[in-house]
């Protein structure tokens, strides 16, 4: 093989490897930050209001630990609800609130049977799919969390994987020690690289040099 078959050879080879750690970084930096972003986001949330659900952007990520919704959703699912006025509730809804019968942090995510409204104060009766009768106590307005919007089947169990000391670290540690290792073995590649076409361009410049003073030899 000639040395501009190698050396071509050689290039390809480099472009196909700078090509392979350009969309590693691109998942990294795609996947891995926003979720990195979205675990400190709701961490820090959580800890600075305890008495409210952690939310970004109006969004609310909950696990629901109970199949009272069942089929619609079930349990260890996440499910995503967005904040809503009470005006703006329907029967029929699915929605999130705080348990009137409860300590004041557990949250039900049940259907609305019916609104109630009274001198322009909204309460709702509730009732879980899988529930032979309606919740015994009408849920007040200010105690609604948000509508329902959609669910992650399964992701609940990983949310509270999240959530324990082994689940920090996997799902925040784990994404700053693969962004770091992705930069120090792209930066080695990269000098690894520009080493190599260095050491190729002085071997071509000393073969030039050797062709030129054979050739003033000959003379």
């Amino acid at each position: 093989m000639s040395k501009v078959a190698e050396e071509k050879q050689k290039e390809e080879q480099n472009g196909l490897r700078h090509r392979i750690f350009t969309v590693i970084g691109v998942f990294l930096c795609v996947i891995l930050i926003p979720i990195l972003l979205l675990n400190i986001t709701l961490i820090l949330k959580s800890y600075m209001n305890k008495e409210e659900v952690p939310s970004v952007g109006g969004y609310l990520p909950m696990i629901v630990l109970t199949d009272s919704m069942y089929p619609e959703i079930k349990s260890g699912d996440l499910i995503i609800c967005h904040t809503m006025e009470a005006k703006d509730v329907k029967e029929g809804d699915i929605i999130s609130f705080f348990d009137p019968e409860g300590n004041g942090t557990s949250v039900v995510t049940h259907r609305v049977s019916s609104v109630q409204e009274e001198n322009g104060v909204y309460s709702f009766r509730t009732k879980g799919d899988a529930n032979n009768s309606e919740d015994s106590s009408p849920v007040p307005a200010e105690n609604l969390v948000g509508v329902y919007r959609t669910r992650i089947p399964g992701a609940g169990n990983v949310a509270m994987f999240m959530q324990t000391t082994p689940g920090l670290m996997v799902c925040v540690l784990l994404p700053l020690i693969l962004l770091i290792c992705y930069d120090i073995v792209r930066r080695r590649i990269y000098e690894k690289s520009r080493k190599e076409d260095t050491e190729a361009l002085l071997a071509e410049l000393e073969e030039l040099k050797k062709a030129k003073q054979k050739t003033e030899e000959q003379k």
